[in-house]
């Protein structure tokens, strides 16, 4: 374990005794969220990001620790284990050094290396090795025999059995691994006779480029098409060169002998090393750029679940459609479903009239506060019928990405919610309550169908939906929920709780009634101690009886809070709401030996500004009025715009039309940079100009005019 934390803190530049202690939670069963948040005195202040690297490292050396185990096992059955390669496995903690060490001892299948030395011809392959035997056809004419029915066959055979030494040869392994590394090859090629299928990988039907230099985005791309059918790819080094430098190593002097280990060098490298090196770096390349395209999903996924909420109010939601009408939702301020029809303003059916009457009556029936309008087909004309309508109040208008709405309004939790209607009204209080609350309403979708990221179907799932689920759960617990209005899905990210205790609290709740305080958690079947406490900082009561059952202050601290509010001789709530009160405490005077510095100030900056929200203000946007499809556009015209999707080559921006335009990397400021969120992030409202239009392809090339 001490072997673990030093190298942990080789790795990432963190103190052992941080890491010790780090993981020490972690084994308690502590999530990361609360650690971060409630336990900065004994991790030394470590944030979400390192107590994650942490975590990840220990559980990779552990998994190279069990590897270990199998590889010491299965050489000691088969009696070649020696103190110098023992002394090797322990020493060795790289995954590929490992395998390098057990492959000559690796259970194979039958090889032509291993049906050869069946046949007896090992010791001939042994002289051949030594290269010092002047006639080597002459040796190989005593091991014809048997299943041996020429000289020919007993020297091609000697030759396998070389070739897979050479090819199990940790340092001629490692050889090649230098010359991939420093001069691979990535090429692709368009399958024959299938050119007008890839079209769309058409920037890649004769593509070369340096495997280093290659982006994950091309690369992802290329391996999609290749899976597809659709491109051929390898990835090759300088084929001359990597033969010359293993017979260097392998082939001594100019004999007949020599000649033959020169065979079979050159038979090593093409029908073994070669294409295993190559699947290598091939998977290789391909965990970097599924690392660097999870990142960017992860960022981008990040910005979008923290988009400013409208917070409380009552929002009709409409999903537009021509054909098929609009369909609205009535919501209550806590996005419970009120009233829902359906609207006909558009063509083919064209009843503005009734459809004006209809949305008035609504308005005024169900005192609604905003309108929240999906970004689908006929959002445009569904804005510009709103905005002709005289309100007896003032109604602002959002566009909201609807992205996903009909993947939530088909699953169970939509079902389980909204038994009693249909998919067009789930979709359409989806539409709503993402205008309330984004973050409250998007963790009920897969993320991968919110419509941010880049290749997120081709990258590796497993580490796709661990960060997913890891970067939802961070953002739910940063913002914190209302324990007495969240969903059971919502409050499954909860830290401490998951799927069965968010829906015991939801039972518990319609049993019940709200919650008055924190402590009343205690009453819900299988919440233990360690549950709550690792859940209570994160949930909020509005209107509780505590006060602080309303900020993100632990409760295992309120007695903190109760002597701060007697050492100045007020209640709690006085010390909330009076900031003179507050300036007179002193911090220094409340540590001990388990409440620290850091801890305090978390306690004071609550106080502060109890229950606040980490979201900033939702900001209105429009759109020009004068561009509803990509006929509209013109070279040069400069247009309003919103960020919608964020790739490590630039920006995709929503400017009202159907299709989202690129601002390249290098088109989003004057000046170098090397990742599009140091400019701009998901849901900015930016100005553009339109620098070229590919109607072919409905490709719009952008550049962000900096203010």
């Amino acid at each position: 374990m001490q072997l673990f934390h030093r190298m942990i803190s080789d790795i990432t530049g963190i103190p052992e005794k941080q890491i010790e202690r780090t993981l020490k939670l972690l084994e308690e069963g502590s999530t990361i969220p609360f650690i971060s948040r409630y336990r900065k005195e004994v991790t030394g202040g470590l944030d979400e990001v390192q107590i994650e690297t942490v975590q990840t490292q220990y559980e990779k050396l552990s998994e190279i620790a069990k590897r270990k185990e199998t590889i010491v096992s299965t050489i000691n059955e088969q009696g070649k284990m020696t103190p110098e390669l023992q002394k090797r496995i322990d020493d060795t903690w790289d995954g590929t050094a490992l395998e390098d060490l057990y492959l000559p001892y690796k259970p194979k299948r039958r090889t032509r290396a291993e049906a050869a030395r069946q046949k007896g011809l090992e010791p001939l392959a042994v002289i051949l090795m030594l290269q010092r035997e002047p006639n080597p056809e002459g040796r190989a004419a005593s091991y014809v025999k048997g299943e041996v029915k020429d000289v020919e066959e007993a020297l091609k055979g000697a030759k396998d059995i070389i070739a897979e030494q050479v090819s199990e040869d940790e340092q001629a392994r490692n050889t090649l691994r230098n010359a991939f590394s420093r001069q691979a090859i990535l090429t692709a090629k368009v399958v024959k006779g299938k050119e007008e299928e890839a079209i769309k990988y058409r920037d890649y039907f004769d593509f070369s480029e340096p495997l280093k230099r290659c982006t994950s985005h091309r690369l992802l791309a290329i391996r999609r098409a290749e899976t597809e059918g659709l491109l051929k790819a390898n990835i090759s080094p300088n084929d001359d060169e990597c033969i010359e430098r293993l017979e260097r190593r392998f082939v001594r002097g100019n004999g007949s002998c020599s000649h033959h280990v020169a065979d079979a060098v050159q038979d090593a490298y093409k029908r073994l090393l070669k294409p295993s090196i190559e699947t290598e770096f091939a998977a290789q390349s391909k965990m970097q750029a599924d690392e660097e395209a999870i990142r960017v999903f992860v960022q981008n996924l990040r910005q979008l679940l923290l988009a400013p909420p409208l917070r409380q109010k009552r929002v009709m939601g409409i999903d537009p459609g021509f054909r098929t009408g609009c369909k609205v939702v009535c919501l209550d301020a806590q996005g419970n479903l009120l009233h829902n029809e359906n609207i006909y303003p558009h063509p083919p059916v064209n009843k503005e009239k009734d459809a004006t009457s209809k949305l008035q009556k609504m308005i005024e029936a169900y005192r609604i506060e905003a309108i929240s309008v999906g970004n689908g087909t006929a959002s445009r004309e569904t804005e510009d019928f709103l905005k002709k309508q005289t309100f007896k109040q003032a109604i602002q208008i959002f566009i909201v990405s609807e992205q996903g709405a009909s993947i939530y309004s088909a699953s169970k939790i939509a079902r389980d919610e909204f038994p009693e209607y249909d998919v067009t009204v789930r979709g359409a209080v989806s539409i709503a309550r993402r205008l309330i609350d984004p973050l409250a309403e998007l963790v009920k979708i897969d993320p991968k169908s919110i419509g941010v990221g880049q290749y997120q179907h081709d990258v590796d799932q497993n580490k796709l939906k661990k960060s997913l689920d890891q970067t939802v759960e961070s953002c739910v617990n940063l913002v914190g929920v209302n324990l007495n209005t969240a969903s059971s899905h919502l409050l499954t990210y909860i830290s401490g709780l998951g799927p069965q205790l968010a829906q015991n609290i939801v039972n518990y709740r319609a049993e019940h009634g709200a919650f008055h305080s924190r402590k009343e958690l205690m009453e819900v079947p299988r919440m233990g101690a360690k549950a709550f406490e690792q859940c209570a900082g994160f949930l909020r009561i509005p209107q509780a009886d505590n006060p602080l059952d309303n900020t993100a202050v632990h409760p295992e601290s309120y007695y903190i809070v109760k002597r701060m509010a007697e050492d100045l001789k007020c209640s709690i709530m006085e010390l909330i709401s009076n900031k003179e009160l507050r300036l007179k405490i002193k911090p220094e005077n409340y540590l001990s030996a388990t409440v620290g510095m850091p801890t305090l100030k978390d306690i004071l900056q609550e106080l502060d500004k109890p229950g606040r929200d980490p979201r900033g203000p939702i900001q209105f946007f429009e759109f020009d009025k004068n561009v509803r499809t990509i006929n509209d556009l013109c070279e040069g015209m400069e247009l309003p715009g919103i960020v919608g999707n964020i790739t490590n080559f630039g920006a995709f921006v929503d400017i009202g039309i159907k299709e989202n335009g690129l601002i390249h990397l290098s088109q989003l400021t004057d000046r170098y940079i090397s990742d599009p969120n140091e400019v701009v992030h998901i849901h900015q409202q930016i100005r553009v100009r339109v620098l070229s239009i590919d109607m072919e392809r409905k490709r719009i090339a952008l550049k962000r005019i900096e203010e």
